[in-house]
């Protein structure tokens, strides 16, 4: 199963002069040692499993009241907790199914979702060691919200035998999904040019960006059309509304059209007004 992870820093949006940026890096763990786990108590009765991407992880199985089995504690309880805010604890009841943390200090991934074995279902991968500031945080779980929203349920259909849209290891984007409808509007222009939509090249990624710098609201959504369609939501979703004539102000306008993300968008920022400072 592909993993996307990524590690995102509060992207920068001067609406009044579509001035964006941000700052996204992304990584995963070497095969070498890894250092210590100071946020893992080692005592919290978790199983442990090895992770390519945070070495040992402990496993929490998710209940049907969207807690954690065993309870979690300390940093490990914060994420989880920030997680279910940002998406609902029906929605993490509902659709989740395992939270997995690990601490390396060594990486900077933050966190990645991928389907469980039941593709209804999702998984939810946290570094701890990078999980203490709380607004990379909250960009983040929504980053991985937006995957999970794009990439999950009838977004995809993972039976067809041909897929004349996006095909993804989740499966071919339906024709009236979001994703796919974010591709045509934003990325089929490029062509052969872009990356492809399961591309994880960060080199490939990168020239393409420096390519077409203005058209991203970073460096890692030009990875490919799913970074860029969660990227872009993660802005959408943090920031003002923006009213000029920019690629990036339309890629930041296309959610504005949809009910369901702009009742996400409200619900979010109201959610974390506080810890943001965001106006609602």
């Amino acid at each position: 199963m592909a993993k996307r992870i990524l590690l995102i820093l509060l992207a920068v949006l001067v609406v009044a002069g579509a001035v964006i940026g941000g700052v996204i890096y992304v990584g995963t763990q070497s095969d070498g040692e890894r250092e210590g786990s100071a946020h893992l108590s080692g005592t919290s009765g978790a199983d442990t499993e090895e992770d390519d991407d945070f070495g040992t992880v402990e496993v929490y199985a998710v209940l049907d009241d969207g807690t954690l089995d065993p309870e979690a504690s300390g940093l490990t309880e914060k994420v989880w907790d920030t997680f279910v805010r940002v998406v609902t604890p029906d929605f993490a009841a509902t659709t989740m199914t395992q939270f997995r943390v690990g601490d390396a200090p060594d990486s900077d991934t933050l966190a990645y979702v991928y389907q469980d074995d039941d593709p209804q279902y999702w998984v939810l991968a946290a570094n701890l060691a990078t999980s203490e500031n709380e607004a990379d945080l909250i960009a983040t779980l929504v980053h991985e919200y937006s995957h999970i929203l794009s990439l999950g349920g009838s977004e995809m259909d993972a039976s067809v035998d041909s897929c004349s849209t996006i095909e993804l290891t989740e499966g071919c984007a339906a024709g009236d999904s979001y994703l796919w409808g974010f591709e045509q509007q934003f990325w089929a222009g490029y062509g052969d040019e872009s990356p492809s939509a399961d591309n994880d090249d960060e080199n490939e990624a990168y020239d393409f960006y420096l390519a077409h710098e203005e058209d991203f609201v970073s460096d890692y959504a030009a990875t490919n059309v799913v970074e860029d369609f969660a990227e872009s939501f993660m802005t959408f979703v943090l920031e003002e509304q923006p009213d000029a004539d920019t690629l990036v102000a339309d890629k930041l306008n296309y959610f504005w059209q949809f009910e369901e993300f702009t009742g996400i968008r409200e619900r979010i920022r109201d959610e974390f007004s506080d810890e943001l400072g965001l106006g609602v």
